[in-house]
């Protein structure tokens, strides 16, 4: 069976599991606490970092990117990286977009800094990080809403990574109560839609111990 190596609340490791899910390619889930250092897990990727797929036949991918283009080129019949040259294009400069700056500027300053640092001994919250994560999300999300009001879906007229890497991120801080969703309408809307495909069914279901999530996490209607 394809393993994917991944931790819950890791927005790549959704982004991730969301493709595999939307190309009904098979696989088993497995939580790879990264920080434990498992000398096998290193072995696999020497960065230390989820997602990783081991494919039946014994390949290793890490990086979400690479997993990602990888199953587009390996299982075209459902394409996510978009159908044209410049619908490739724009998928992977808003890849790029979250998760890079928005991985950065948001989910590290809120989801780390608020509910990871101190559980995994790296010292206390950063107040002016949190601040920070909450004023750049307020930007990412005007961007997104920009995006929706303009496009059938982020990158174009095709769902593609751009809606995943996006609502992957959306979805793991929407889990620690971090989003207020009435910033913008059209964000909310676009999110709705992708949030009710079948492919986001297992992410919704998905629990921290010793966290819960708000009562509208797994609501489709919010």
């Amino acid at each position: 069976m394809r393993i994917l190596y991944h931790l819950p609340l890791s927005p790549f490791s959704r982004k991730v599991r969301l493709a595999l899910t939307e190309k009904r390619i098979p696989f088993e889930l497995r939580v790879e606490r990264v920080w434990e250092r498992r000398p096998e897990f290193l072995a696999m990727n020497p960065a230390c970092t989820v997602p990783v797929l081991v494919e039946e036949n014994g390949l290793v991918l890490a990086e979400s990117y690479a997993i990602c283009e990888y199953l587009d080129e390996a299982y075209p019949d459902v394409p996510l990286f978009g159908r044209t040259l410049s619908e490739r294009a724009e998928v992977r400069r808003l890849l790029g977009w979250f998760d890079n700056h928005f991985g950065q500027q948001v989910y590290r300053n809120l989801l780390w800094e608020r509910h990871m640092k101190r559980q995994l001994g790296h010292g206390n919250p950063d107040g002016a990080a949190i601040r920070a994560g909450y004023a750049n999300l307020k930007t990412h999300m005007e961007v997104i809403g920009w995006l929706a009001e303009r496009r059938t879906w982020l990158a174009g007229p095709h769902l593609s990574l751009a809606d995943f890497a996006a609502a992957a991120h959306l979805s793991a801080l929407d889990y620690a109560n971090d989003i207020d969703w009435s910033l913008n309408t059209a964000a909310r809307d676009w999110y709705s839609r992708v949030k009710s495909r079948p492919s986001f069914r297992t992410l919704l279901v998905d629990r921290v111990t010793g966290m819960e999530p708000p009562a509208h996490y797994a609501d489709l209607d919010f």
